[in-house]
């Protein structure tokens, strides 16, 4: 009788013990089932059959699958672990560049040009004169340039001329220049303005590492608060170079910024703080307004201090670049040039533009997108490598 019919009081059938088992019927009626202790011909031996591995839990008669819980403490899988996207990885790992290496557009460009019109007897200075307009020399700068070099009288010919006069629109300097101190037992204070997009924050990047490599202590002031994901980008920098950060949540006051990044510089020792500055349009007054306060919360917090102020400048935007520095050396007052994507440009006569007007020197240029591809401005080793 079925056990669900089956009343409570009625006892439950034993079976015999002595019986043998029941034909197995998903068997062939010629093949008989194995008595216990036989050899089963359907089933290989016990020897040949290896206990079930560790990793493969066996499956119960009930016909569910065992429970992870039952699989030894040792292959339990743990959960993945992924990093966090870093967007700035590519520029560690891109190899480091020469300075002759980030030359070679400009070289193969208007240079070559240059020397053509420069070449034999009778230098076509017509041409000499348009090109270098053309590689962002100016036309004003241009002009004149060319006048004094067809007055020059130089044993390397027209040439030798042009190049001399180039040398000349570049501003002498100490090549071993380095950020003085603000005050005295003071850090060093470097404020990095320019336009958003011409790389400022990742040449604050490639500057920590540079003077980490020199053993200074370096904290970062993430004062661009205004623009989207700029502190964190600049975060990326700063573990990826070693050093420091202070920084406050997105929109908050950029000189509060500063003014706490030079409280925990001076409290904890550090050589120097570099001050990422929101990145702003020269025509906007009152964004240019806005630096001219962070520069007066250094003066603050450090009285009678003299920061550097680096305008970081694309040379790929030509002469609206020299526009630029032009209004932000009026605001703050510049005291050096950081160029950025000289390797991107067939038009290095930028740097000539911005020294022969500004009399300011560029002090670095960015030559790759490696973390070690921002180099130390020698304006010998510059003109050297354009007419290589």
């Amino acid at each position: 009788m079925p056990f669900w019919r089956r009343r409570p009081e009625e006892p439950r059938p034993e079976e015999p013990v002595d019986s043998p088992p029941p034909a197995d019927p998903a068997l062939p009626a010629s093949v008989e089932s194995p008595t216990p202790g036989s050899h089963d011909p359907r089933t290989p031996d016990a020897a040949a059959d290896p206990e079930p591995s560790p990793l493969e839990p066996t499956t119960p008669a009930s016909g569910f699958a065992a429970p992870v819980a039952a699989m030894p403490d040792a292959v339990e899988s743990e959960a993945p672990s992924y990093a966090p996207f870093d967007p700035t990885a590519f520029l560690a790992a891109a190899p480091a560049h020469t300075l002759d290496q980030g030359l070679e557009r400009t070289r193969t460009g208007f240079i070559t040009q240059l020397r053509e019109f420069l070449g034999g007897d009778d230098p076509r200075w017509d041409d000499v004169e348009e090109t270098l307009i053309a590689g962002d020399v100016g036309a004003a700068l241009a002009i004149d340039l060319v006048d004094r070099a067809r007055r020059r009288r130089e044993p390397g010919g027209a040439e030798e001329a042009v190049r001399a006069e180039l040398s000349a629109l570049l501003v002498p300097r100490d090549l071993d220049w380095a950020p003085r101190l603000a005050t005295e037992g003071g850090p060093a204070v470097l404020l990095i303005v320019g336009v958003n997009g011409t790389g400022k924050t990742t040449t604050i990047g490639k500057l920590a590492a540079l003077y980490v490599g020199q053993g200074r202590s370096i904290i970062l002031a993430a004062a661009d608060t205004f623009r989207a994901a700029a502190i964190d980008q600049l975060r990326i920098w700063a573990d990826r170079a070693g050093v420091q950060m202070v920084a406050h949540a997105p929109g908050a006051d950029p000189g509060a910024v500063v003014y706490d990044a030079l409280d925990a510089a001076i409290a904890r020792g550090a050589d120097m703080v570099i001050a990422d500055t929101a990145g702003r349009l020269h025509t906007k007054s009152n964004l240019m307004d806005e630096l001219t306060k962070v520069r007066r919360i250094v003066d603050k917090r450090l009285p009678g201090a003299q920061p550097e102020t680096l305008f970081v400048l694309d040379a790929t935007t030509g002469q609206n670049g020299l526009a630029q520095a032009k209004a932000f050396h009026d605001a703050v007052g510049l005291t050096g040039i950081v160029l950025t994507k000289l390797d991107s440009t067939a038009k290095g006569g930028i740097v000539f533009a911005i020294e022969g007007a500004l009399k300011i020197p560029v002090r670095f240029v960015g030559v790759g997108e490696g973390i070690n591809d921002l180099l130390v401005f020698d304006p010998e080793a510059f003109v050297e490598a354009l007419f290589a």
